[in-house]
C-alpha cells in the first residue's frame, strides 16, 4: 500500500472500531457488563470508571451484579447509574448492587434499531469526510511534482477503501439489528 494512504486507512480503521464499541453500548435486551463502561462513580472526589471501584458479573442472562469494595460507594454506583442512559433502577441489599434487565418491547427494540442505524450512518460520514480530506491532500500533492495518473491512482485506491469501509459498516448495522430484532 502506498505509504500516502496509510493514515487515511488507520483512520478510517478508528472510524469503524468507534462504532463497534458504540454497539457495545446497547442493551440488547441481556445484561452486557459493558453497558456500564462510559459511567463514572465520584471516588474521594475523583470520577472513576465503575470497573474500577467494585467487582461486576452476570449471574444470570439478564441480571448484572455489582460487589463494591467499598460499601461506602453503594449509593454513588447507584446514583451513577441512576443518572445515566441506561434506563435501569438498580436495586441493592447494602452489599451487592444489581441491574435487572427487562424483556424488551417490540416498540423499544424498533427504537433501538433507528438508533443502530443512526449510529451506522454516523459513521459512514466519518468514512466519506476522510475520503474528503484524502482526496483534498492529494489535489495539493499535484502541485508539486506528482503524476496526474499517481493522483488518480490515490484517488482510486482510497475510493475502493472507502467503499471497502462502507460495506463492513452496512453489514454490522445488519448484524446488530437482527441481533435487537430477535426475540
Amino acid at each position: 500500500m502506498d505509504a500516502r494512504l496509510q493514515p487515511y486507512q488507520e483512520k478510517m480503521e478508528k472510524a469503524f472500531e468507534h462504532l463497534q464499541h458504540e454497539y457495545m453500548t446497547i442493551r440488547a435486551g441481556r445484561a452486557n457488563p459493558h453497558l456500564l463502561d462510559k459511567l463514572k462513580v465520584d471516588y474521594y472526589g475523583t470520577p472513576t470508571p465503575i470497573q474500577q471501584v467494585g467487582n461486576i458479573t452476570v449471574p444470570e442472562a439478564r441480571i448484572i451484579q455489582i460487589a463494591p469494595w467499598e460499601k461506602s460507594l453503594i449509593k454513588e454506583i447507584s446514583k451513577a447509574i441512576m443518572a445515566s442512559d441506561i434506563g435501569i433502577t438498580p436495586s441493592d441489599d447494602g452489599h451487592l448492587i444489581r441491574l435487572i434487565f427487562p424483556e424488551l418491547t417490540e416498540d423499544r427494540r424498533k427504537e433501538l434499531v433507528k438508533e443502530i442505524k443512526k449510529k451506522g450512518e454516523d459513521a459512514k460520514i466519518a468514512v466519506r469526510n476522510i475520503r474528503r480530506d484524502g482526496n483534498d491532500a492529494f489535489k495539493k500533492l499535484a502541485k508539486s511534482e506528482v503524476s496526474e495518473d499517481e493522483i488518480k491512482e490515490l484517488e482510486e485506491n482510497i475510493q475502493k477503501m472507502t467503499d471497502k469501509f462502507i460495506k463492513e459498516i452496512d453489514q454490522r448495522v445488519e448484524e446488530k439489528s437482527k441481533e435487537i430484532l430477535t426475540v
